[in-house]
C-alpha cells in the first residue's frame, strides 16, 4: 500500500515521464467542439484513452449520433477495439457518451514496470484517435 503523498507523487511521476517520453501537443480539451474532449486515464487497476461528450443533452446526442454514423470507419481504420457507450457514468454521478480504447493488460500507475506500455499505449491510440477527429472534424462538428 502506498500512502497518499506517496500514490500523489507517482502519479505526478509517471505523467511528467510520459510528457518527456512523447513530447507533442495534445488535442485533449482543445477540440473547438463544445462538450467534446480527449482523455488519458490510467489509476491502479487500468489504463484507457477516451473521446468524452459532456455537453448538455440534446449537443450531446447530436453529436453522438454522428460519432455513432462514423463509427464503421473509426473501428476500420483507427481504433478497431474502440468501445462506444452512449450512456456512461462517472464516478461523480454524472452521465456522459463515452468512446474509450482500454488497455487489454493489468497495468497499475503504482507499478512503474508497466509505465513503458502504458505510455506506448497512450501515445499510439490517442495518436490514431486524433487522427480521425482531423479527418472528420468537420462532419463531427456540424
Amino acid at each position: 500500500m502506498f500512502s497518499k503523498e506517496e500514490s500523489r507523487k507517482l502519479r505526478e511521476d509517471f505523467w511528467i515521464s510520459f510528457g518527456k517520453s512523447f513530447p507533442r501537443k495534445w488535442l485533449l480539451y482543445n477540440t473547438k467542439i463544445k462538450g467534446l474532449s480527449f482523455k488519458f486515464y490510467f489509476d491502479t487497476k487500468k489504463a484507457f484513452v477516451s473521446l468524452d461528450l459532456e455537453d448538455d443533452l440534446e449537443n450531446r446526442i447530436n453529436c453522438w449520433e454522428k460519432l455513432v454514423a462514423l463509427k464503421n470507419i473509426l473501428q476500420a481504420e483507427y481504433l478497431p477495439n474502440a468501445i462506444y457507450e452512449e450512456e456512461f457514468y462517472l464516478e461523480n454521478g454524472k452521465e456522459i457518451s463515452r468512446i474509450y480504447v482500454p488497455l487489454e493488460e493489468k497495468v497499475s500507475i503504482h507499478n512503474k514496470n508497466t509505465w513503458r506500455d502504458v505510455m506506448e499505449f497512450f501515445y499510439e491510440k490517442m495518436s490514431c484517435f486524433e487522427a480521425f477527429f482531423e479527418e472528420y472534424r468537420d462532419i463531427i462538428k456540424s
